[in-house]
């Protein structure tokens, strides 16, 4: 019975670490993209950008994403290089890290 629990105990633990493991990796993917437009009045800024395996997003397309904080477009403008984060909030594209591309 104490085996039982032991190994129990050890798949709980190892399938917690894998699961939580796996969301840190997908909150850090970063996408490479070129900005088309940052409009400031909005809150929105225009990616250029390749594919997006979290969002099952396979091609090469430009779009218009909201941002979680509207001091990140100060940071950029079209024509630069950056990576970047983004993820579902409320229903809508939204970028949570950028950076300038290196």
């Amino acid at each position: 019975m104490r085996k039982t629990l032991l190994l129990l105990a050890v798949a709980m633990a190892a399938m917690l670490n894998l699961s939580v493991a796996g969301h840190v990796w997908a909150q850090s993917e970063l996408t490479d993209g070129t900005v088309t437009k940052v409009d400031n009045s909005a809150s929105k800024i225009t990616i250029k950008h390749g594919p997006m395996k979290k969002f099952d997003m396979e091609d090469e397309m430009t779009m218009v994403y909201r941002v979680q904080d509207a001091a990140m477009l100060t940071a950029v403008k079209a024509g630069d290089k950056v990576t970047f984060n983004a993820e579902r909030i409320n229903g809508q594209f939204t970028v949570t890290k950028i950076q300038k591309a290196k």
